[in-house]
Protein backbone atom coordinates (compact mmCIF):
# COMPACT_ATOMS: atom_id res chain seq x y z
CA UNK A 1 0.00 0.00 0.00
CA UNK A 2 3.27 2.39 0.99
CA UNK A 3 4.71 1.53 -2.48
CA UNK A 4 1.29 2.32 -4.20
CA UNK A 5 0.67 5.65 -2.42
CA UNK A 6 4.20 6.70 -3.54
CA UNK A 7 3.76 5.87 -7.00
CA UNK A 8 0.29 7.96 -7.32
CA UNK A 9 1.70 10.97 -5.72
CA UNK A 10 4.50 10.26 -8.05
CA UNK A 11 2.51 10.44 -10.84
CA UNK A 12 0.50 13.68 -9.60
CA UNK A 13 3.51 15.35 -9.06
CA UNK A 14 4.73 15.16 -12.68
CA UNK A 15 1.27 16.08 -14.37
CA UNK A 16 1.67 18.47 -12.42
CA UNK A 17 4.72 19.94 -13.49
CA UNK A 18 3.62 20.46 -17.01
CA UNK A 19 3.69 24.50 -17.45
CA UNK A 20 1.13 26.47 -18.96
CA UNK A 21 1.22 29.05 -21.24
CA UNK A 22 -0.18 31.23 -24.32
CA UNK A 23 0.43 31.26 -27.94
CA UNK A 24 0.17 33.20 -30.75
CA UNK A 25 0.20 32.89 -34.28
CA UNK A 26 2.76 34.07 -37.00
CA UNK A 27 1.17 37.20 -39.11
CA UNK A 28 2.71 38.70 -42.07
CA UNK A 29 3.45 42.31 -41.81
CA UNK A 30 2.90 45.30 -44.00
CA UNK A 31 0.52 46.11 -47.17
CA UNK A 32 1.59 47.10 -50.63
CA UNK A 33 1.84 50.86 -51.13
CA UNK A 34 -0.13 52.43 -54.12
CA UNK A 35 -0.25 56.32 -54.97
CA UNK A 36 -2.28 57.81 -57.48
CA UNK A 37 -2.14 60.59 -59.98
CA UNK A 38 -4.08 62.11 -62.44
CA UNK A 39 -3.60 61.49 -65.85
CA UNK A 40 -4.96 61.86 -69.54
CA UNK A 41 -5.91 59.66 -72.15
CA UNK A 42 -4.51 59.97 -75.34
CA UNK A 43 -4.29 58.20 -78.81
CA UNK A 44 -1.57 55.55 -79.46
CA UNK A 45 -0.82 57.74 -82.80
CA UNK A 46 -1.49 61.13 -83.53
CA UNK A 47 -1.13 61.61 -86.77
CA UNK A 48 -0.62 64.89 -89.50
CA UNK A 49 -1.29 63.55 -92.96
CA UNK A 50 0.11 65.65 -95.94
CA UNK A 51 0.83 64.84 -99.62
CA UNK A 52 5.09 64.75 -100.49
CA UNK A 53 4.28 67.10 -103.46
CA UNK A 54 2.39 70.34 -104.26
CA UNK A 55 -0.45 71.43 -105.88
CA UNK A 56 -4.00 72.79 -105.58
CA UNK A 57 -6.26 70.01 -104.18
CA UNK A 58 -8.93 68.83 -106.02
CA UNK A 59 -10.97 66.36 -103.72
CA UNK A 60 -11.25 65.45 -100.07
CA UNK A 61 -13.19 62.21 -99.99
CA UNK A 62 -13.56 62.11 -95.96
CA UNK A 63 -15.19 64.12 -92.94
CA UNK A 64 -14.28 64.73 -89.35
CA UNK A 65 -15.10 62.14 -87.30
CA UNK A 66 -15.05 59.29 -89.73
CA UNK A 67 -13.55 55.73 -89.35
CA UNK A 68 -10.99 55.03 -92.02
CA UNK A 69 -9.00 51.34 -92.79
CA UNK A 70 -5.60 51.56 -93.67
CA UNK A 71 -4.88 52.05 -97.37
CA UNK A 72 -8.06 53.51 -98.13
CA UNK A 73 -7.81 57.04 -100.30
CA UNK A 74 -8.40 60.14 -98.40
CA UNK A 75 -7.68 63.00 -100.70
CA UNK A 76 -6.39 64.15 -104.02
CA UNK A 77 -4.65 66.56 -105.29
CA UNK A 78 -5.10 67.62 -109.39
CA UNK A 79 -2.83 65.31 -111.20
CA UNK A 80 -3.29 67.25 -114.34
CA UNK A 81 0.60 68.81 -114.72
CA UNK A 82 1.81 65.51 -113.04
CA UNK A 83 0.45 63.54 -115.63
CA UNK A 84 1.88 65.95 -118.69
CA UNK A 85 5.25 65.84 -116.28
CA UNK A 86 5.05 62.21 -117.13
CA UNK A 87 4.35 61.87 -120.16
CA UNK A 88 7.45 63.98 -121.80
CA UNK A 89 9.70 61.95 -119.26
CA UNK A 90 8.54 58.93 -120.53
CA UNK A 91 8.90 60.31 -124.09
CA UNK A 92 12.13 60.75 -123.51
CA UNK A 93 13.31 57.74 -121.82
CA UNK A 94 11.96 55.90 -124.53
CA UNK A 95 14.12 57.58 -127.11
CA UNK A 96 17.36 57.45 -125.19
CA UNK A 97 16.66 53.71 -123.91
CA UNK A 98 16.55 52.74 -127.92
CA UNK A 99 19.44 54.83 -128.32
CA UNK A 100 21.34 53.14 -125.27
CA UNK A 101 20.27 49.65 -126.32
CA UNK A 102 21.57 50.30 -129.68
CA UNK A 103 25.14 51.54 -128.45
CA UNK A 104 25.36 49.03 -126.03
CA UNK A 105 24.74 46.21 -128.72
CA UNK A 106 27.24 48.17 -131.14
CA UNK A 107 30.03 48.06 -127.99
CA UNK A 108 29.62 44.37 -127.50
CA UNK A 109 30.59 44.06 -130.99
CA UNK A 110 33.62 46.16 -130.95
CA UNK A 111 32.37 49.02 -133.48
CA UNK A 112 32.88 52.21 -131.40
CA UNK A 113 34.97 53.53 -128.68
CA UNK A 114 34.58 52.74 -124.49
CA UNK A 115 34.06 56.52 -124.21
CA UNK A 116 30.47 56.53 -126.03
CA UNK A 117 29.49 52.72 -124.40
CA UNK A 118 29.95 55.12 -120.93
CA UNK A 119 28.07 58.06 -122.01
CA UNK A 120 24.98 55.91 -123.63
CA UNK A 121 25.10 53.89 -120.02
CA UNK A 122 25.24 56.88 -117.95
CA UNK A 123 22.59 58.62 -119.73
CA UNK A 124 20.20 55.81 -119.68
CA UNK A 125 20.88 55.87 -115.74
CA UNK A 126 20.15 59.20 -115.68
CA UNK A 127 16.50 59.17 -117.69
CA UNK A 128 15.54 55.90 -116.03
CA UNK A 129 15.55 57.55 -112.35
CA UNK A 130 14.38 60.80 -113.65
CA UNK A 131 11.03 58.62 -115.24
CA UNK A 132 10.97 56.46 -111.96
CA UNK A 133 10.63 60.36 -109.61
CA UNK A 134 8.01 61.35 -111.89
CA UNK A 135 6.10 58.06 -111.68
CA UNK A 136 5.98 58.55 -108.30
CA UNK A 137 4.94 62.15 -107.93
CA UNK A 138 1.98 60.86 -109.99
CA UNK A 139 1.39 58.63 -107.77
CA UNK A 140 1.91 60.69 -104.65
CA UNK A 141 -1.03 62.88 -105.82
CA UNK A 142 -3.28 60.58 -104.02
CA UNK A 143 -3.50 60.21 -100.32
CA UNK A 144 -4.04 57.33 -98.47
CA UNK A 145 -4.66 56.19 -94.85
CA UNK A 146 -1.21 54.71 -93.30
CA UNK A 147 -3.70 52.78 -90.44
CA UNK A 148 -7.27 52.06 -89.16
CA UNK A 149 -8.64 55.01 -87.12
CA UNK A 150 -10.59 58.22 -87.39
CA UNK A 151 -10.42 61.83 -88.64
CA UNK A 152 -10.03 64.37 -86.56
CA UNK A 153 -9.80 68.09 -88.71
CA UNK A 154 -9.95 68.70 -91.91
CA UNK A 155 -7.21 71.36 -92.23
CA UNK A 156 -7.88 72.13 -95.85
CA UNK A 157 -10.78 72.28 -98.30
CA UNK A 158 -10.93 71.40 -102.41
CA UNK A 159 -9.73 74.06 -104.21
CA UNK A 160 -7.00 74.83 -102.28
CA UNK A 161 -3.32 74.78 -102.93
CA UNK A 162 -0.91 73.30 -100.87
CA UNK A 163 2.83 73.06 -100.16
CA UNK A 164 4.67 69.98 -100.05
CA UNK A 165 4.76 68.20 -96.12
CA UNK A 166 1.86 70.13 -94.91
CA UNK A 167 -0.62 68.88 -93.17
CA UNK A 168 -3.65 68.43 -94.69
CA UNK A 169 -5.76 66.17 -92.94
CA UNK A 170 -5.22 64.96 -88.99
CA UNK A 171 -6.19 61.51 -87.14
CA UNK A 172 -5.90 58.86 -84.43
CA UNK A 173 -4.86 55.81 -84.47
CA UNK A 174 -7.43 53.38 -84.01
CA UNK A 175 -5.08 50.65 -81.96
CA UNK A 176 -5.37 50.71 -78.23
CA UNK A 177 -5.35 54.03 -76.42
CA UNK A 178 -3.09 54.95 -73.96
CA UNK A 179 -2.64 57.23 -71.09
CA UNK A 180 0.18 59.91 -69.97
CA UNK A 181 0.37 60.75 -66.32
CA UNK A 182 3.61 62.68 -64.26
CA UNK A 183 5.39 61.46 -61.06
CA UNK A 184 7.41 63.52 -58.85
CA UNK A 185 11.06 62.10 -58.77
CA UNK A 186 10.89 60.59 -55.35
CA UNK A 187 8.33 57.73 -57.04
CA UNK A 188 10.66 57.60 -60.02
CA UNK A 189 13.52 56.67 -58.19
CA UNK A 190 11.61 54.03 -56.93
CA UNK A 191 10.40 52.56 -60.56
CA UNK A 192 11.60 48.93 -60.39
CA UNK A 193 9.11 48.44 -57.42
CA UNK A 194 6.18 49.26 -59.72
CA UNK A 195 4.22 46.01 -59.51
CA UNK A 196 0.57 46.62 -61.43
CA UNK A 197 -1.22 49.82 -62.55
CA UNK A 198 -4.80 50.55 -63.32
CA UNK A 199 -7.06 53.55 -63.51
CA UNK A 200 -10.12 54.88 -63.05
CA UNK A 201 -12.70 57.10 -64.79
CA UNK A 202 -15.97 59.33 -63.92
CA UNK A 203 -18.06 58.15 -66.34
CA UNK A 204 -17.41 54.49 -65.56
CA UNK A 205 -18.59 54.54 -61.70
CA UNK A 206 -17.17 51.08 -59.51
CA UNK A 207 -14.88 50.16 -62.69
CA UNK A 208 -11.19 50.07 -62.78
CA UNK A 209 -9.64 49.54 -65.97
CA UNK A 210 -5.83 47.64 -66.34
CA UNK A 211 -2.79 49.05 -67.26
CA UNK A 212 1.00 47.89 -68.72
CA UNK A 213 3.67 50.62 -68.65
CA UNK A 214 4.96 51.88 -71.78
CA UNK A 215 7.53 53.51 -70.51
CA UNK A 216 9.15 56.39 -68.86
CA UNK A 217 10.78 59.19 -70.35
CA UNK A 218 14.53 59.97 -68.17
CA UNK A 219 14.38 63.55 -68.17
CA UNK A 220 12.50 65.79 -66.01
CA UNK A 221 9.72 68.33 -67.32
CA UNK A 222 9.74 72.11 -65.97
CA UNK A 223 7.87 71.08 -63.03
CA UNK A 224 10.35 68.58 -62.13
CA UNK A 225 7.66 65.88 -63.09
CA UNK A 226 8.73 62.47 -65.07
CA UNK A 227 6.34 61.88 -68.05
CA UNK A 228 5.20 57.70 -67.86
CA UNK A 229 3.19 56.68 -70.08
CA UNK A 230 -0.24 53.67 -70.10
CA UNK A 231 -1.33 51.25 -72.35
CA UNK A 232 -4.93 50.01 -71.64
CA UNK A 233 -4.60 46.08 -71.28
CA UNK A 234 -8.66 45.13 -70.75
CA UNK A 235 -11.10 43.99 -73.65
CA UNK A 236 -13.80 45.43 -72.59
CA UNK A 237 -16.37 47.16 -74.56
CA UNK A 238 -16.34 50.70 -73.01
CA UNK A 239 -13.36 51.87 -72.34
CA UNK A 240 -12.31 55.72 -71.89
CA UNK A 241 -11.55 57.63 -74.89
CA UNK A 242 -8.95 60.00 -76.22
CA UNK A 243 -9.28 63.50 -74.14
CA UNK A 244 -11.15 61.79 -71.11
CA UNK A 245 -9.92 62.47 -67.58
CA UNK A 246 -8.34 59.48 -65.08
CA UNK A 247 -7.17 58.95 -61.97
CA UNK A 248 -4.28 56.17 -62.54
CA UNK A 249 -2.97 54.23 -59.48
CA UNK A 250 0.79 52.52 -59.16
CA UNK A 251 0.93 49.60 -56.95
CA UNK A 252 4.23 49.10 -55.43
CA UNK A 253 5.79 45.48 -55.22
CA UNK A 254 5.31 44.69 -51.33
CA UNK A 255 9.25 44.98 -50.08
CA UNK A 256 7.56 43.70 -46.51
CA UNK A 257 6.38 40.38 -47.86
CA UNK A 258 8.81 38.36 -46.10
CA UNK A 259 8.97 40.24 -42.84
CA UNK A 260 5.90 38.69 -40.04
CA UNK A 261 4.97 39.70 -36.21
CA UNK A 262 4.70 38.22 -33.15
CA UNK A 263 4.00 39.61 -29.72
CA UNK A 264 7.05 41.33 -27.88
CA UNK A 265 5.92 38.64 -25.10
CA UNK A 266 7.04 36.31 -27.43
CA UNK A 267 10.27 37.61 -27.50
CA UNK A 268 12.91 35.85 -24.78
CA UNK A 269 17.05 35.81 -24.58
CA UNK A 270 19.30 33.09 -24.37
CA UNK A 271 23.25 32.72 -24.89
CA UNK A 272 23.06 36.63 -26.09
CA UNK A 273 20.61 35.50 -28.48
CA UNK A 274 17.20 36.67 -29.28
CA UNK A 275 14.94 33.95 -29.20
CA UNK A 276 11.56 32.52 -29.77
CA UNK A 277 9.75 29.00 -28.35
CA UNK A 278 7.80 27.63 -31.64
CA UNK A 279 4.59 25.14 -30.73
CA UNK A 280 4.32 22.00 -32.61
CA UNK A 281 0.82 21.06 -32.43
CA UNK A 282 1.53 17.64 -32.89
CA UNK A 283 3.80 16.79 -29.95
CA UNK A 284 2.22 19.56 -27.94
CA UNK A 285 6.32 20.55 -27.39
CA UNK A 286 8.32 23.45 -27.69
CA UNK A 287 11.42 24.39 -29.07
CA UNK A 288 13.80 27.36 -29.22
CA UNK A 289 14.44 29.11 -32.44
CA UNK A 290 17.05 32.33 -32.96
CA UNK A 291 15.22 34.94 -34.86
CA UNK A 292 16.33 38.70 -35.86
CA UNK A 293 14.04 41.36 -34.60
CA UNK A 294 14.14 44.46 -37.36
CA UNK A 295 11.47 46.71 -35.45
CA UNK A 296 9.52 47.14 -32.00
CA UNK A 297 6.28 48.60 -32.90
CA UNK A 298 4.08 50.53 -30.31
CA UNK A 299 1.18 48.12 -30.59
CA UNK A 300 2.78 45.77 -28.50
CA UNK A 301 4.00 43.56 -31.64
CA UNK A 302 8.20 43.16 -32.95
CA UNK A 303 8.62 42.83 -36.91
CA UNK A 304 10.71 39.45 -37.52
CA UNK A 305 12.97 39.33 -40.51
CA UNK A 306 14.41 35.90 -40.10
CA UNK A 307 13.75 33.20 -38.01
CA UNK A 308 9.52 32.72 -38.59
CA UNK A 309 7.12 32.15 -41.00
CA UNK A 310 3.61 32.98 -41.86
CA UNK A 311 1.40 30.62 -39.77
CA UNK A 312 3.68 29.13 -37.29
CA UNK A 313 3.21 29.30 -33.52
CA UNK A 314 4.90 30.64 -30.59
CA UNK A 315 4.85 31.03 -27.13
CA UNK A 316 3.67 34.52 -26.30
CA UNK A 317 3.39 34.05 -22.27
CA UNK A 318 4.88 31.68 -19.95
CA UNK A 319 8.85 32.01 -22.05
CA UNK A 320 10.87 32.38 -18.95
CA UNK A 321 8.88 29.09 -17.19
CA UNK A 322 9.72 26.53 -20.02
CA UNK A 323 12.86 24.68 -21.27
CA UNK A 324 13.87 23.21 -25.05
CA UNK A 325 11.57 20.23 -25.87
CA UNK A 326 9.13 20.38 -22.71
CA UNK A 327 5.33 19.51 -23.61
CA UNK A 328 2.91 22.22 -22.28
CA UNK A 329 -0.27 22.76 -21.93
CA UNK A 330 -2.21 25.63 -23.67
CA UNK A 331 -4.04 28.39 -21.74
CA UNK A 332 -7.75 28.34 -22.88
CA UNK A 333 -9.22 31.00 -24.69
CA UNK A 334 -11.65 33.48 -22.86
CA UNK A 335 -15.23 32.54 -24.15
CA UNK A 336 -16.56 35.62 -25.79
CA UNK A 337 -19.59 34.72 -23.20
CA UNK A 338 -17.27 35.18 -20.56
CA UNK A 339 -16.81 38.34 -20.14
CA UNK A 340 -13.53 39.70 -18.12
CA UNK A 341 -12.79 36.01 -17.33
CA UNK A 342 -14.50 35.43 -14.54
CA UNK A 343 -15.46 31.94 -14.73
Amino acid sequence: MLLALLSCKQHKTEKSNIQTVQIDTVRIYGESKSVTFPGKVTAASDINLAFRIGGPISHIYVDAGKYVKKGQQLAEIDARDYKIQLAATEAEYNRLKAEAERVISLYKKGSIAPNEYDKAVYGLKQITAKYEAHKNALTDTKLYAPCDGYIQKRLFEPGETVSAGLPVLSMISASTDEIEINIPSSDYIRRDNFESYYCVVDIYPGKSFPLKLIGITRKANMNQLYTMRLRLTGNEKEKPGPGMSTMVTIKYKNEEAETVSIPLTSIFELNTQTMVWVYNRVSETISARNVKVSEILHNGKVIISFGLSHGEIVVSRGVNSVKEGEKVKLLPRVSPTNIGGML
